[in-house]
């Protein structure tokens, strides 16, 4: 599934919403309906008007508030409707939800060490993460078949959503995805349209893409 189509040179921007009070107490949210802080808010304002500047042709958030709230900043300067879809939501992972980062280490030690390693694992008794890429992927990839051709797609998402979603685009076996690396709030991975499919450009960036120069371009 590489989703690439009959058009050439689209874009899609996976964008990360901004910080809650769980983030900031290293509390795993999963799909719980946590809402942005006040420097959230000013994460995704300013996110947004770089963003803009891309001239993206369409908004797809998931329906949880923290990404609502911050697909709303893009949309408010862009002119574009936002279409919410819970397709997009975070892994639901059951008993970790609410529990700090040591709670479960503590409490869930050997789950979360099988997680780490690549293992499948129902983190919580919750979703598999290629359970996730199996609602998420099918998502984006609907909304970037709408694009016209060089046509940009801002999909506003959770970390762990976005990971597992560039890895089954990317065609990453599901125990390669944790070496994709988290993405801070309010930053964004890149993936551009190549002559095989879905290319990673840019990954937990919270600048504008460059263009590569160089032999690999």
């Amino acid at each position: 599934m590489n989703g690439s189509g009959s058009g050439r040179g689209r874009r899609i921007v996976l964008w990360r919403h901004g910080q809650t009070a769980w983030n900031l107490e290293r509390r795993f949210q999963g799909s719980t309906d946590i809402e942005l802080t006040e420097t959230g808010v000013g994460q995704a304002r300013r996110a947004a008007r770089l963003l803009a500047s891309l001239k993206p042709d369409a908004i797809v958030a998931s329906d949880l508030r923290r990404a609502a709230a911050t697909a709303a900043e893009l949309a408010a300067i862009t002119d574009l409707g936002i279409a919410h879809d819970p397709g997009l939501r975070e892994t639901y992972a059951g008993e970790w939800q609410g529990l700090t980062h040591e709670e479960i280490v503590g409490r869930f030690g050997e789950q979360y060490a099988a997680w780490k390693r690549g293992e499948p694992v129902r983190r919580g008794g919750g979703e598999l993460e290629t359970e996730v890429a199996d609602r998420a992927a099918p998502v984006v990839l609907a909304h970037a078949d709408k694009l016209p051709d060089d046509g940009t797609l801002v999909v506003v998402s959770h970390g762990g959503t976005i990971r597992t979603t560039i890895g089954r685009l990317l065609g990453l076996e599901s125990h390669h995805w944790e070496g994709l690396g988290g993405l801070t709030n309010c930053c964004w991975s890149v993936l551009g349209e190549g002559a095989r499919g879905w290319r990673l450009l840019e990954h937990n960036a919270g600048t504008l893409p460059e263009p590569v120069l160089g032999d690999d371009d």
